[in-house]
């Protein structure tokens, strides 16, 4: 068999594997245990090995580097349109193949150890900040249902719920008093490891030279830097600026057909969390920046003026990630000066 690339449909258990010769026709089909992919792959002669870009790919890509083999990862919603027929792992191999084979296809880099780890940083502390919210809300409704209003923001709930279980009150009952002061204790657990890992992650930050020009960006502070260094690296798999706000979801969606574009909301692509850091990002620098004769503050101002504040916020994370792809592609520290008015 002369296999030119192997496309890999991974599975937890089983993943099946289709191999395609120089003409593109399927010469090999196999199905292999997980375990024994990587001692398939050491014995395999070099070719390109071609998955979507799912858990544990990134480790098996790096595996076929260091044995020769050039591994392609996509983004399953490109390989999806190769699918013929019936869809099954077998088919899905197939389908991973041949989209590896396109001249125009979009491969996702090879993220290092380095960058995995950070990422399950990021992971972890999402997790934990959604179990906080979901857990405020709880008491939220406890509490409305029981005639007692709390203001607007986390700290103000904690103030009054510490408040609630510390000083005790004639409307709540001692079975709900007890509740409260458990989600009190949980709560307060949960911000201290919440608390940790930022602190974590404003150390990585300052020892990294990549994340230290981007925190020079207005808006751009540790969790940003970091989470987007984790997800693209250097930036070099974005040709330009542009590339990057679309990826991360923050360009109108197009829907064109008989000659006539239409442009509606932004596409929401990409990274969500990434995409949520550099809005809030640029919310700050619409709001709470106190300096506001620098250009880039100007620009925001006046689009505040001519737009609605949603739709200034969305503008100013799309620059915001134009400016961070420039940073991080060129090796240039930030700008304020340049290319404001793009």
């Amino acid at each position: 068999m002369d296999i030119t690339v192997l496309g890999i449909d991974l599975g937890k258990s089983v993943c099946s594997l289709a191999g395609l010769d120089a003409s593109g026709a399927v010469v090999f089909r196999k199905r292999l245990q997980r375990f024994r992919l990587l001692d398939f792959l050491a014995e395999l002669p070099s070719c390109i090995v071609a998955m979507e870009a799912c858990g544990g790919a990134h480790h098996i890509g790096r595996f076929c580097l260091e044995h020769g083999h050039e591994p392609r990862l996509m983004s399953p919603l490109y390989v999806r349109p190769y699918v013929k027929v019936h869809k099954n792992d077998d088919r899905d191999a197939e389908a991973i193949a041949e989209a590896a084979t396109r001249p125009t296809m979009s491969f996702v880099p090879i993220k290092s150890e380095e960058q995995l780890d950070l990422q399950a940083l990021h992971r972890a502390r999402e997790r934990l900040v959604s179990d906080r919210t979901r857990l405020i809300n709880q008491g939220r409704g406890f509490l409305m249902e029981r005639g007692i209003r709390v203001g607007t923001g986390r700290h103000v709930f904690q103030k009054e719920l510490t408040k609630l279980t510390t000083q005790g009150t004639v409307d709540l009952s001692p079975r709900i008093v007890l509740m409260l002061s458990d989600m009190a204790s949980e709560l307060g657990e949960i911000n201290r490891r919440v608390a940790a890992i930022d602190a974590e992650i404003k150390s990585l930050a300052k020892t990294d030279a990549d994340m230290q020009r981007l925190m020079e960006i207005p808006g751009v502070g540790p969790t940003i830097a970091s989470a987007l260094v984790a997800a693209v690296g250097t930036g070099s798999s974005f040709s330009k600026g542009r590339d990057l706000a679309a990826w991360l979801g923050l360009v109108p969606r197009q829907i064109t057909t008989g000659g006539k574009a239409k442009l509606i909301g932004i596409s929401k692509h990409g990274n969500r969390y990434l995409r949520k850091l550099f809005i809030h990002g640029a919310r700050t620098v619409l709001h709470l920046v106190q300096n506001r004769t620098s250009p880039i503050t100007r620009w925001a101002d006046g689009l505040k003026e001519r737009t609605h504040v949603n739709v200034a916020a969305v503008a100013m994370a799309n620059k915001m990630a134009r400016i961070a792809w420039a940073v991080l592609t060129k090796g240039e520290r930030y700008r304020a000066t340049a290319l404001v008015g793009s």
